[in-house]
């Protein structure tokens, strides 16, 4: 099987920084980690070396006629909002959508798709500044303000830089399984998985600290524990907090409801057991905490847009084997 292609585009004055997302996830073998091992390109918009507005230069080999087979392109930023994207770009990406491939706009680079007409009558997210020009110039674009990314099947965008990591995370996830998303994001030192319909505006992470408070202390019990029941007011007792003050910390630290993240959690539990064990729906339903495999494939379908045997088909190491086996 060839290796997935991944293009992301480069033009003068990009940010070295807005590059560096794809270039770090995509860039580097990471096939120790159960990824595969991506053709990863950088794509410039012009001939010629290509002037970061940090004042280095980069040199690609690629020019817009690689997006043409390409399995993903990304597009990191862009220069100027003011400035319509070029014929080229939009018509390369356009191409490159026909052919089969994924869209990913990162932070301003939602306006150079959004110049294409792919995003028109979809969802969107860009930088929070800049969320009213975007509706502003592309009206028929459902600007969502809030949200760290937009997964939206054959397109993807995202809100800032750390929503970039946050949406090329979820692609890893999404498309190539739980277990390596986890490693991946533990080997970049990144959070292993925010949800994209998180607010933009999070006043901090849950860090892990060596004397932890009583808040971060109880989450860590629920994390340890999905299997069982845990209501709000269980959990805001054991932080310490009443429930009011608990949800109204809870939204300012994570960015979501207790309720949201707490399924997200068991939803991350149940995508490593499908991947890592052979457990029946039921034990798997049973040890995330949903109950009963009618409740597992309901929050599948929600969040994930599939189902638990299918995500197991897909990602399960002794189902591909057994498969592959069997077929010979």
């Amino acid at each position: 099987m060839a290796d997935p292609i991944v293009a992301a585009i480069a033009f003068d004055g990009i940010s070295p920084f807005h590059l560096s997302v794809p270039c770090l996830v995509f860039g580097e073998d990471r096939t120790a980690l159960g990824l595969p091992r991506f053709d990863f390109r950088i794509c410039t918009i012009d001939d010629g070396p290509i002037h970061t507005e940090a004042g280095s230069t980069v040199t690609a080999p690629h020019g817009l006629g690689s997006l043409d087979d390409a399995d993903i392109v990304i597009v990191p930023s862009w220069r100027d909002l003011d400035e319509p994207a070029p014929a080229s770009l939009v018509e390369a990406l356009r191409r490159a959508h026909r052919n089969g491939a994924l869209i990913v706009g990162l932070c301003l680079g939602t306006f150079a798709i959004a110049a294409t007409g792919l995003l028109s009558g979809r969802r969107a997210a860009t930088h929070w500044a800049y969320t009213e020009q975007l509706q502003a110039l592309y009206p028929d674009v459902v600007v969502d303000a809030e949200v760290l990314y937009v997964d939206d099947g054959d397109i993807m965008t995202s809100a800032g830089v750390a929503a970039g990591l946050d949406c090329c995370l979820h692609l890893v996830r999404a498309r190539y399984g739980a277990e390596a998303a986890l490693r991946l994001a533990r080997e970049i030192v990144l959070s292993p998985h925010r949800q994209g319909g998180q607010a933009q505006f999070i006043e901090r992470p849950i860090a892990r600290v060596q004397d932890p408070d009583r808040f971060t202390q109880a989450l860590d019990m629920v994390r340890r524990t999905l299997g069982e029941t845990h209501s709000l007011d269980r959990v805001a007792d054991a932080a310490g907090l009443t429930r009011r003050t608990f949800t109204r910390r809870f939204q300012k630290t994570i960015g979501t409801s207790f309720g949201d993240w707490l399924t997200d959690q068991r939803v991350a539990l149940a995508q490593r057991l499908l991947e890592a064990t052979e457990k029946s729906m039921d034990a798997v339903a049973f040890e995330a905490g949903f109950g009963s495999a009618t409740s597992l494939r309901q929050h599948f379908a929600a969040r994930l847009r599939t189902s638990p045997m299918q995500y197991r088909r897909e990602f399960s190491k002794s189902v591909r084997q057994h498969e592959q086996a069997t077929s010979r």
